[in-house]
């Protein structure tokens, strides 16, 4: 029996909208310069949670991933890019204290995380994922889709969720975070 194109599971609708989430997401974080501190971190706010929503709905992919690991897009130079742009916009605000890593649930010494490392941490997987999606081909966009839902329940869920945390914390904190109080940016 010959399947429909468009009834692969890369076409299915969870997949569907989890791409345009991420690729806004990703769109966004790229123009990070254009927005002031506070509409950029009310805006993530609320593409964290959407994220979060979309990927946890995402399908299993109809078959295992190749043997070949998905082709990697985002360069350590654009990674690194990214990064320094969120570590300049997030500025003093940028590091919290880490409450959920299982290597320190029995230490007494707090582990300090950065939100803009979370971001590009998810921002590269998430871009990885657009741009291996963008090229079509089905087995390609299979393994794109199983790269990425695994690496979501591993690895950036947890760092989506720890950001979040840090993120409520000052869009709802009693410190005002816009540019016009901060002479570094």
């Amino acid at each position: 029996m010959i399947k429909e194109p468009f009834s692969e599971v890369v076409y299915s609708k969870n997949v569907i909208e989890f791409a345009t989430v991420a690729n806004e997401f990703c769109s966004f974080v790229e123009a990070v310069d254009q927005f002031r501190r506070k509409v950029f971190v009310t805006r993530v706010q609320k593409l964290f949670p959407l994220l979060y929503l979309k990927a946890v709905l995402l399908p299993e992919p109809d078959i295992e991933m190749s043997d070949d690991e998905p082709e990697k897009f985002v360069s350590e130079e654009d990674y690194n890019y990214i990064l320094h742009k969120l570590e300049a916009k997030f500025g003093q605000f940028d590091a919290y204290h880490e409450v959920f890593d299982p290597s320190i649930q029995y230490s007494d010494v707090a582990l300090e995380s950065s939100i803009s490392e979370n971001i590009a941490d998810i921002y590269q997987d998430l871009k990885d994922f657009i741009l291996a999606y963008r090229i079509g081909n089905l087995d390609v966009m299979n393994d794109a889709l199983w790269m990425c839902r695994n690496n979501f329940e591993q690895y950036w869920g947890q760092k989506l969720v720890n950001g979040l945390r840090a993120i409520h914390n000052l869009v709802y904190g009693i410190t005002e975070i816009d540019e016009t109080n901060d002479e570094s940016v």
